[in-house]
């Protein structure tokens, strides 16, 4: 979705400015079904028979874990944690281009696939699926073709490396294409690394989305290849951004905007179903699904209005038979506290309803 501005999102990355006919699927998108409950009176508006990520939520993008698995906020507890609040998956944020050597034809090295493999073995544990997601889209916008050599050799490595691993395991090739990586320059670049991936893992799900930082807007100029089925369509969500980066240092348009509230109003979520609507009026003409893979509100706004938002934003992507990946388990937009070793209670009932 487009977002207003080229702002960071945190202190460590940009922001974007913020029916359901569908084909008969192959064999594996039917095998990642997983349950996901909707909300009473939604029933009639969820796709029977679809890939289902389910609920899920992005981890470990800026965790020390990568520097050393003994300064990690995340912990193996914590997969299970998940499992058991209800949800169905993690998107893990990977950074891997400040670590592959360049005079090896940009080789991963073997402590980086140590801790991918780690995550895999959690989550695989405790019945999670699990998102690769390729996280450098700083760098990719900022200069494509200059890193364009590092791009598919990550791909190269990672598919081979992962090929024997379970369905369950999802490929998502660059999270936000941006900047000077152009819609009409990504479509060569996706297409280019689904055909390395394909070479090892012809039937693996892999996730791809429109430029633009993955906006709703964008979607008409993602060309993908039709006869390849075994793909999930992402988008990203933050609008309003005045309310869902109220406060964000990183933010300058927002940084002293406090006390927006977002109220459910008649209004506001007619503007969500209008944004909503037009992706789902895509993905039926074009027969793709779709994941949410990022939405949320920053931790300065009011939190009964976040709390408010993120159900709404979250109800109605399931309302259209969509997975979702909510931003994220900690750090900031956080929904577990890692210091005080608990839930943020008002976030976690928004995404996961109780009875």
């Amino acid at each position: 979705m487009i977002l207003e501005t080229g702002l960071p999102r945190n202190h460590h990355r940009p922001v974007p400015a913020a029916s359901h006919s569908l084909p008969v699927l192959p064999a594996l998108l039917l095998g990642l079904l997983c349950a996901t409950v909707a909300p009473p009176g939604a029933a009639a508006e969820i796709i029977g028979k679809e890939v289902r990520l389910g609920r899920g939520v992005n981890i470990i993008g800026y965790d020390p874990i990568w520097r050393a698995r003994d300064q990690a906020r995340f912990q193996e507890k914590h997969f299970q944690l998940l499992k058991d609040a209800g949800f169905n998956h993690v998107r893990v944020n990977l950074h891997p281009f400040g670590q592959m050597d360049g005079a090896k034809n940009w080789e991963l090295p073997v402590k980086w696939f140590d801790t991918v493999d780690w995550v895999l073995a959690g989550a695989g544990k405790a019945g999670l699926m699990v998102i690769l997601d390729l996280h450098e889209f700083n760098v990719m916008g900022r200069d494509p073709e200059g890193n364009k050599e590092k791009f598919l050799a990550f791909w190269r490595q990672v598919s081979t490396h992962y090929k024997d691993q379970p369905e369950a395991v999802l490929f998502e090739i660059l999270n936000e294409p941006n900047g000077t990586l152009t819609p009409k320059l990504w479509n060569q670049y996706l297409s280019e690394a689904l055909g390395i991936i394909r070479a090892s893992n012809p039937h693996r799900t892999v996730i791809v989305g429109p430029g633009y930082w993955n906006s709703i807007d964008r979607l008409d100029e993602l060309e993908l290849p039709d006869k390849d089925r075994n793909l999930l369509v992402t988008v990203h969500y933050y609008k309003p951004m005045e309310f869902t980066h109220q406060g964000a240092a990183w933010a300058p348009q927002y940084v002293n905007k406090t006390g927006v509230e977002w109220l459910g109003t008649e209004s506001e979520t007619q503007a969500l179903r209008t944004d909503f609507n037009k992706v789902a009026g895509w993905a039926k003409r074009n027969q793709r699904l779709i994941l949410l893979g990022e939405f949320g509100a920053y931790d300065k706004g009011p939190m009964p209005s976040r709390e408010c938002y993120t159900a709404a934003v979250a109800r109605a992507a399931e309302q259209r038979g969509w997975s979702w990946s909510y931003w994220q388990f900690d750090s900031d937009f956080i929904l577990f506290d890692i210091k005080q070793d608990h839930w943020v209670e008002p976030i976690l009932r928004a995404l996961i309803p109780r009875p």
